[in-house]
């Protein structure tokens, strides 16, 4: 079996189901002839010619009206945003048109189109290239939201997600991408071992909606989706912290199941997320805890997430959520 990171694990599974499915096809800006700004899509077009792995203008509401057009007459298109920040010239065909077509046509149509797009922080990309925008598409009913921590995830979800009969937004978290940790060589990151891993060459899936209980605790339950998985298992380690982590994987749907099962066995909380605070997906998973678990509860639940501004290129280890901050919020639900 090879070992891959997630870029690898990304372009082993597009070529799969490129392989497997005909009706497969992946475009974007630059990932035919050059690979993709990542080289996730390298060397996708040589083998599978340009009416199947294409580039297109600069242009993401085009890019998104295509795939649409595409889906309504029987394709599964894989379009690629270059960055997730990207994607708002987009959002109108993507929350308007593509999430409400099985509604609107009362399930007549379907539109199977998967939106790869980089995204977080981590790589010193500056406030246009490293925002984590997914609780804008998690307010959108109709659409999946996922987010792998793993390359062993990241191409299993990805197999899934072209497979679904729905729109699935498809983030992947940039930082991941090589375990790279703030374009700086440097400096080793405390996941730079879990950064690849073991993946089966051929097909595959993982579930959309099944979360992972990535290590097994009894004091407290973590709650984290992409890069923010391996930092709070960095600070639970760091910390000493018997604590339960729990990678969602998919945001939408939500595997509430195994989360309020980890709540009532340990009573508190902490969510960990690096898109800013105010309204991010841990909002609405503090309110479901709260909700299902009230009387379990022996703390408040806690946020540790991004701040309230604009991601800034020279701050980044500042705006980020890392091991000291998590280290803290642990200690904070434990005294309580």
């Amino acid at each position: 079996m090879p070992t891959m990171n997630m870029i690898q694990a990304v372009r082993s599974g597009l070529e799969v189901m490129l392989e497997r499915d005909p009706n497969v096809c992946v475009f974007g800006e630059d990932v035919g002839y050059f690979g993709g700004v990542f080289r996730a899509t390298q060397g996708l077009q040589q083998r599978f010619g340009p009416t199947r792995v294409f580039d297109t203008p600069l242009a993401e509401g085009g890019i998104i009206s295509i795939a649409i057009g595409m889906s309504l007459n029987g394709l599964r298109p894989v379009p690629e945003i270059q960055f997730s920040d990207y994607m708002y010239p987009a959002f109108d065909q993507i929350t308007n048109e593509l999430a409400k077509m099985r509604y609107r046509s009362d399930g007549e149509w379907t539109a199977p189109v998967t939106i790869r797009a980089p995204s977080g922080g981590g790589i010193r990309g500056g406030l246009y290239h490293s925002q984590s925008p997914e609780a804008y598409y998690t307010h959108t009913p109709g659409l999946c939201v996922v987010m792998p921590s793993t390359p062993l995830d990241a191409k299993g979800l990805l197999i899934s997600s072209i497979e679904s009969d729905d729109p699935v937004v498809f983030f992947e978290p940039k930082r991941l991408y090589r375990g790279s940790f703030d374009g700086d060589p440097e400096h080793v990151p405390p996941w730079r071992d879990q950064a690849e891993a073991d993946v089966p060459e051929g097909y595959y899936q993982t579930p959309l909606g099944q979360a992972r209980i990535v290590r097994r605790g009894d004091a407290v339950t973590v709650v984290a989706w992409g890069t923010m998985v391996h930092v709070a298992r960095a600070a639970m380690e760091q910390f000493q912290v018997d604590a339960e982590l729990i990678d969602v994987r998919t945001l939408v749907p939500l595997d509430l199941e195994t989360i309020a099962a980890s709540v009532e066995k340990t009573g508190r909380c902490v969510v960990v997320h690096e898109a800013p605070r105010t309204c991010g997906f841990g909002a609405e998973v503090v309110a479901l805890v709260q909700e299902r678990c009230f009387w379990s509860l022996e703390a408040p639940v806690l946020r540790v997430t991004g701040w309230d501004t604009p991601i800034p290129h020279g701050q980044e280890r500042e705006y980020l959520p890392n091991r000291e901050r998590i280290g803290q919020a642990l200690r904070t639900v434990l005294a309580t």
